[in-house]
């Protein structure tokens, strides 16, 4: 089978190894003319990256960088980026990497000429509407992992430093113009970073799945996203050169995105705090509590989760579904808890509070209450 294709469902997407040849024409397309390449810093010297870099300068784009970017990116990333983006005179962002380098460099071009501070645009209520339009720059995004899905979507996931929190700066221009999806590009993605975005592609599938509110349209992605997970995850782990289970990976990463516009729920509402407080990856904080938040989700969605199991070839239903979740982190040797994650004297109270305030608490299918939040915490260490 070809694995190439171009999409325009949520954004225009070239899918394909070696479509990152078009990187230049697509920079052109959005309207740049001088783009700025935002990845973090295990990137900024790989092969991958100087072959962008040099594709775009071949086209008369110049060659700019901007890599000072942390695996959980904040406002001070923000402020460096933003310093370099506007001393350099640069009109649009390529967003290059896994979740950082993409939500960061989208970040830049929402912020690149607004006036208002930037948790001034946070994802809540009607406060995207503070930011002037014209003041965003296109985007063109290119992932190099399989799990965020940050590609396809109007946010960005910014720590603020002093308190702590992951804010999600929201904004409808955020939307790349271009995606560039090329599998090859994820080939040298280390076996456990494979591991831990592709169960962040997971979760992503399946809180959406679980979520009680109505969108049919994510409800299909999502069930299907879980599938390619299913089927090529474990594929792309071993043999991390299978370009095809790449591929239906990165699509996955795509879909799990796409259909988390149903919701979250509380993997990402205790993921969230966890990962800010502590900087451990996200994907692979998922995968750590993914287990203990069916459970605590159990009456709410066993039914639901029985069709899914259907679906997915999985004998025995909710039982026999959470059972293949532990087998597969097993496999894919994912920490069976926080504590294994290297999380001691963890501040309970803490987490409880970043949880109840995380908003990915409205899309779970039981309410997170302080009691049975802190139950469920505790049972994650």
């Amino acid at each position: 089978m070809t694995l190439t294709a171009n999409w325009s469902y949520p954004t225009a997407v070239r899918f394909g190894a070696g479509r990152i040849s078009e990187i230049a024409e697509a920079c052109k397309a959005s309207g740049m003319t001088k783009p700025l390449l935002v990845t973090d810093k295990g990137l900024a010297s790989l092969d991958i990256t100087e072959k962008t870099l040099s594709l775009l300068e071949a086209a008369g784009l110049g060659r700019a960088i901007f890599s000072d970017v942390d695996p959980n990116p904040n406002e001070k990333n923000v402020d460096a980026g933003l310093k370099v983006y506007r001393d350099g005179g640069h009109d649009g962002v390529v967003a290059f990497g896994g979740g950082s380098g993409l939500d960061l460099g989208k970040t830049l071009a929402f912020m690149a000429r607004q006036t208002r501070p930037l948790w001034d645009f946070e994802d809540i209520g009607d406060w995207w509407t503070r930011a002037d339009p014209d003041g965003i720059d296109p985007i063109v995004a290119v992932p190099t992992t399989a799990g965020t899905g940050s590609e396809v979507g109007r946010a960005g996931v910014i720590t603020n430093s002093v308190t702590e929190e992951k804010k999600i700066i929201f904004h409808p221009k955020m939307l790349p113009a271009v995606v560039i999806c090329d599998p090859e590009l994820t080939v040298g993605m280390p076996p456990f970073i494979t591991a831990g975005t592709g169960m962040d592609a997971f979760a992503h599938c399946l809180e959406a799945f679980c979520s009680p509110h109505y969108h049919p349209m994510s409800q299909g992605i999502a069930l299907e996203g879980m599938r390619l997970v299913k089927e090529n995850l474990l594929t792309a782990y071993q043999n991390g050169s299978n370009l095809e289970a790449r591929a239906h990976m990165m699509s996955a990463a795509a879909m799990g995105a796409t259909a988390f516009q149903k919701g979250l729920g509380a993997i990402h509402a205790v993921s969230h705090p966890v990962g800010a407080i502590y900087h451990t990856h996200h994907g692979t904080t998922n995968a750590a509590v993914m287990q203990q938040v069916l459970t605590f989700n159990r009456p709410a969605i066993e039914d639901r989760l029985l069709h899914a199991a259907n679906y997915l070839g999985i004998e025995g239903g909710y039982e026999g579904f959470y059972a293949y979740v532990g087998e597969l982190n097993t496999a894919l040797g994912i920490p069976a808890n926080l504590t294994e994650m290297g999380i001691t004297n963890p501040d309970i109270d803490r987490l409880v509070k970043g949880a109840l305030i995380d908003p990915s608490t409205g899309g779970n299918p039981i309410e997170m209450t302080e009691d049975n939040t802190r139950a469920l915490i505790e049972s994650c260490f």
